[in-house]
């Protein structure tokens, strides 16, 4: 989820002091701040089955899945950034008082038509560079499909997955997520949407 950004420089310190008092939350991008939305039922249902279903999944082990009140540290040479995913697992956890994790080894983020865009290219550039992580899955909310960016000898490799009843395999954690048990509760329409989204709107004469 995202954002309105506010057009002055933050330093990361400022940054975490304000979000410690903040009422809403707010991603740090190399020193701009920008203000989170909120998502729909249908998003929230969505994210929801999979710390769900990866939790009981991951019980009793080392990995454990964090929702989005947990943020993301990421840190290049000259810039840090901090995101609220929509879900992370972490194999390696920062410790118990920590705010922020830096080291996940999977990333969920579930689409909607106000964060699409970073979704897929901002924050798809800048989770990529992790070197922790094993797969950046991306949700559609709408429907019952996804992109998995999976990481292999060759660099990530791009895996689509359509339909409901097709598995994503996580082997890295020694478990696997079915498109049912994600889109438990979500009712499809015929034309895969439940409420009028322009970007999600078929073109006349289709």
């Amino acid at each position: 989820m995202s954002s309105a950004e506010r057009l002055e420089f933050v330093s990361v310190e400022d940054y975490l002091k304000q979000e410690e008092i903040a009422l809403t939350r707010n991603e740090y991008v190399d020193g701009w701040v920008r203000a989170m939305t909120g998502g729909s039922v249908r998003h929230n249902i969505v994210k929801t089955n999979c710390l769900i279903y990866l939790g009981r999944n991951l019980l009793g082990r080392s990995c454990r899945p964090f929702d989005s009140d947990m943020k993301l540290r990421i840190r290049r040479e000259r810039e840090t950034r901090f995101y609220y995913p929509d879900l992370q697992v972490v194999c390696e956890s920062q410790p118990p008082t920590a705010v922020f994790q830096d080291s996940p080894v999977l990333i969920i983020e579930v689409l909607s038509p106000s964060t699409r865009q970073y979704d897929l290219d901002e924050k798809m550039s800048a989770y990529l560079g992790i070197p922790s992580l094993q797969c950046y899955l991306i949700l559609e909310q709408h429907q019952p499909e996804a992109i998995a960016m999976r990481r292999t000898d060759a660099g990530f490799l791009r895996e689509f997955v359509d339909g409901i009843d097709t598995v994503i395999e996580l082997p890295f954690l020694g478990c696997s997520l079915t498109m049912r048990e994600i889109y438990d509760g979500v009712e499809f329409t015929p034309t895969c949407v439940q409420e009028s989204e322009a970007e999600y709107e078929i073109p006349a004469g289709n």
